[in-house]
Order: structure tokens, then sequence, then C-alpha cells
């Protein structure tokens, strides 16, 4: 069985023995800070907090969690264990001896955090994400990891951390989350090893994807509504793979007394359109302000589509945010996808029509 297989990802040896020696090297009373990205999801907050309550049974007590923007941990990630760990920005330590950074494709998803993990005399960054152009002092980044969580249960296992079952439901909700209850393509035996480890501790995995996948606010599901009347599907987008995309406002969010982040599963109701390979979702943040999520089926790469716009991702996930309204952010990601195509086999691209 290969490392990959086994579970052990292909980041570099050195770099393993790295962050290992680097967090068993910090000395007593170390002040600790781990941080994730902006809006973060199940991968990013089960990642970090199943990470900060292993480094506790280590002994390190002066150790928060945060990431940028206010602190609003959306339902169903509000329960995790080690949620009481979490502080706003800005209570966060501003000068950590130590700082470890999870599942942020690119720093400037850390926001106003940046400055700390550069400064910081240890910095480690665990992701999965192809896009990341491991910008840490040590990078744990496997672009083949189903999720950071993957890379989380590595860097755990090498400390010595024990397996406890409230380390185990934070990762599993990260596994679980980011592999769309392991249905995606990323989805490995390793995969399944690792899940089967996490609920050999007793999780209670029923309840955890009850609240994961099948539950929604009846305003959530609303929005959801609202947004699918909203789909448009071009079936020449795409570079004739098909594009479809929807969104939603701030208004729109008002009006059913929603948050930004009950929208967050939307793109999921958008990826099956038979007709598209790239599915889309602008979602709000604020007024002109957007977070937007791409997906594809596998016929167009939409990672450099994001990391084009200054966000970041996988080939079949990727996100980015963005700013002005709804028609420039559409126009933007048409002008980066494959050029339309016509019938009979000529490509609209910039106004002209060529031959393929």
């Amino acid at each position: 069985m290969s490392a990959a297989a086994a579970g052990d990802d292909p980041a570099a040896a050195a770099d393993w023995a790295a962050a290992v020696a680097a967090v068993h090297g910090l000395p007593p009373g170390a002040r600790v800070l781990l941080a994730c990205h902006v809006n973060p999801d199940g991968d990013a907050l089960g990642s970090m907090l199943g990470v900060a309550l292993g480094l506790r049974t280590l002994g390190f007590d002066r150790l928060a969690a945060t990431f940028p923007g206010p602190l609003v941990v959306p339902a169903p990630f509000d329960t995790l264990p080690g949620a009481e760990l979490l502080v706003a920005e800005e209570d966060a330590d501003p000068a950590p001896d130590a700082m470890l950074v999870f599942d942020v494709a690119s720093i400037e998803r850390l926001g106003g955090l940046a400055d700390r993990l550069r400064a910081a005399p240890v910095g480690i960054v665990l992701d999965h994400h192809a896009s990341n152009p491991r910008f840490g002092a040590i990078n744990l980044v496997d672009p083949a990891a189903a999720a950071t969580s993957v890379l989380s249960d590595g860097l755990l296992r090498r400390l010595g951390v024990p397996l406890t079952a409230d380390i185990a439901e934070c990762l599993y909700v990260a596994l679980a989350t980011d592999t769309g209850s392991f249905k995606f393509a990323s989805v490995t035996p390793a995969v399944h090893e690792l899940a089967a480890r996490l609920i050999a501790t007793g999780i209670p995995v029923g309840d955890i994807s009850r609240r994961l996948f099948d539950t929604r606010p009846v305003g959530a599901l609303r929005l959801f509504g609202v947004a699918l009347s909203r789909l448009v599907l071009e079936p020449s987008g795409a570079g004739g793979l098909g594009f479809a995309w929807t969104y939603l406002t701030v208004e729109d969010l008002a009006a059913h007394a929603q948050p930004p982040a009950a929208v967050e599963a939307l793109i999921d109701s958008v990826r099956p359109v038979a007709e598209a390979d790239v599915a889309c979702v602008v979602k709000p943040v604020r007024a002109g302000e957007w977070s937007v999520s791409l997906r594809s089926k596998g016929g167009v790469d939409v990672a450099a589509v994001a990391v084009a716009l200054g966000g970041g991702g996988h080939r079949f996930a990727a996100g980015f945010s963005a700013s002005g309204t709804v028609e420039d952010v559409v126009d933007a990601i048409r002008g980066l996808l494959p050029a339309p195509s016509l019938p009979g086999g000529v490509r609209v691209n910039s106004g002209r029509i060529s031959g393929l």
C-alpha cells in the first residue's frame, strides 16, 4: 500500500518532521493561535477545532481559535466540540508564538490575520487546495487530500495525540462536508479508512449527518426557492458544456430573516443541473459584496477561474470573493470559462466567431 493510500499524504517528509519538531519545541506557556478562512465551512472549522482540542491534550492552555470577520458560526457547526475555544478576530492574540492555519487557499483569505502569520515564530499551514502557493513557513499541503481534516489527522497522529470522540467528531464533520457526504471523486479507500477510525470512537454518525445535510430552517428553504426560480441556464456556456448560475441579495436574506451562512449549501441544489458542467451561486455578504461558489462536473477546472479572480479551490469546487453587481461578477466568470460554442463546430470568443 502506498503512503498516500495508507493516509500518509504526499506532503514532504521533511515538512511533516519540521511541523512536529516546531510544535514539540514550543516552550511551556507558549501562546498558540489557530485560524481558518473567512466565512468558514465545516472542513475549516472541524479541522481547526480538532487540532485545537488535540493541542490542548498536549498541555497548550494558552490557545485560541479564530477566523477573519464577525465571530458568527453557522449552524450546525456552532455545536462542534471545541467551539468554546473560538474568539473574535479582534480578541485573538496579536503576537502568538505559533500560528496554525487551516483550509486557507491563499493568504488573502486570512484577512487581517495574515500579518500575524507572517510575524509568528512558528507558522504552519494545513490545506488541500491545489491553488495554495505555500505561503506558510511550514506547509502541509496535499491537493490529493479529500479535505483539510486529512492533514489535521496526519499532524495529530504524528504528534502522538490520542483520538478522542470530541476530536473525531470535529474531523468527521470536516471530512463529511468536504466530500459531500462521501459522494465526490476525491473519496478514496483511505478516506473511508479514516472515517472508520473516527466512527470507531463512538461518535453519533446518524445525528451528525442529519444536522449537516438534512436540517434547514424553513426560511432557508424558501430562500433556496427564490434562488432556484432565478436559475439561468446557458447551454452554450463553458465551451458548450453548459453554465448554470443564480444569485441572492441582502434584501432576500432580510425578507426571510436568514444570515448569509444560511445559503452556503445552495450550490448543492444548482450543481445537479444535467445540462451544465459548471454551476455558480453568487451569495450576498453585504450590499455590493459577494461570496461566489463554483462547481464543475469535471469538464472545466473551476479552480483556475477562482484563482484568476482572487480565490482558490479545486478542479471540481472553488470560490472567491467579489464586489460590484451580480452582472459584473457573472461576466467576470464567463470571461474566464471556455468560450461558448455554437452548432457546427464554431466558437464565440470576444465577439468574434472562429472555427474550432
